[in-house]
């Protein structure tokens, strides 16, 4: 066990009022993460004010309902913030997590900034929902978890795994999910939920097989434009999903999806096999895992820029390493 782990729960105690932070734009980790240890702590503490304090919110995951209203600057002094899943606190979605009177980082990114009182962070997992787990495991006997609260974490272990796809899944990522699913997870509504697509959306996967593009060295790239997500009728969490359509080309071993932002920055989804990306992410405000990252870009030049930086990645990669498809 962590020993983090043990400083993190003796905090949770100290504190009658628990405010919970992620990242702006949230997948399906940081809303099953925050949400997953809100309800384990709500059903352990009922008698704390334990609250998610966040100011973006996911269309994508809009079936879990609302969340909290944000709270007055004044309710902020005397509580504890944990902030979760994001290496940085820029990315945090509420910037007032900072008027907490002590923060707690909790995350499983490449450690980029160095902030919070306490700070757990193990890159090795799967996702930061695995940590719930495992921050539930190794205290059983004392949290309480309920079917609900295992599904928001089993919903970030899912997705943030690529259904238990990616490199980081592990021995232990596998028995953390086994010990969430007998809490009585309904798989098959729960994957209905995150999988089932509208019939349009297909047709969006056909744009972009259509106008993707392939770099000389095999970095595959598509860029979808405010007016493409309007033709199509797509949220940007929608839209974003694309970087998965590009992802089983031969000889193809990063693949970029930019998407426009309505303020006319570009989100950049980054994926890739066997390379690590998140250095080239961090160069273009952003970060994440090895193989997966996020950046963001504020032109057409900051783009091209990116890909051809990419594009000498994977060169450099297939020049200098046997046995990649």
């Amino acid at each position: 066990m962590n020993e983090n782990m043990q400083k993190i729960l003796d905090k949770i105690k100290e504190y009658d009022k628990i405010l919970i932070f992620r990242h702006f734009r949230p997948d399906g980790d940081a809303v099953g993460s925050t949400r997953g240890l809100q309800a384990i702590l709500r059903l352990t503490y009922p008698e704390k004010k334990i609250y998610l304090q966040n100011a973006d919110f996911s269309e994508y995951l809009s079936f879990y309902g609302d969340e909290d209203e944000l709270l007055p600057d004044e309710e902020y002094a005397d509580a504890l913030g944990i902030c979760m899943d994001t290496a940085t606190g820029k990315r945090l979605s509420n910037q007032k997590y900072s008027l907490c009177k002590e923060l707690i980082k909790f995350d499983h990114h490449i450690p980029v900034e160095d902030y919070g009182d306490i700070q757990w962070v193990e890159e090795h997992r799967s996702s930061c929902c695995e940590m719930v787990a495992a921050f539930y495991a190794a205290f059983q006997d004392e949290l309480k978890i309920d079917k609900q609260a295992a599904t928001y974490i089993y919903t970030g272990m899912v997705t943030d795994s690529g259904r238990f796809r990616f490199r980081e899944v592990s021995g232990e990522t596998m028995r953390l999910a086994g010990l969430m699913l007998d809490q009585g997870v309904d798989t098959d509504t729960l994957y209905a939920h995150l999988y089932m697509r509208e019939f349009e959306s297909f047709k969006f996967e056909a744009f972009v097989h259509e106008h993707m593009r392939i770099t000389p060295a095999g970095v595959a790239t598509v860029y979808i434009s405010q007016e493409t997500q309007a033709a199509f009728g797509l949220s940007g969490e929608e839209a974003s999903s694309c970087v998965s359509y590009m992802d089983s080309i031969k000889g193809s071993l990063i693949w970029l999806a930019f998407i426009e932002n309505a303020d006319g920055s570009i989100r950049v989804r980054l994926r890739s096999r066997f390379i690590t990306v998140s250095e080239l992410a961090e160069r273009y405000s952003g970060g994440g895992h090895a193989c997966a990252a996020g950046a963001t870009v504020y032109s057409e030049e900051e783009m091209e820029r990116l890909i051809a930086e990419a594009d000498t990645l994977l060169k450099n990669y297939k020049e200098n390493n046997d046995g990649w498809l």
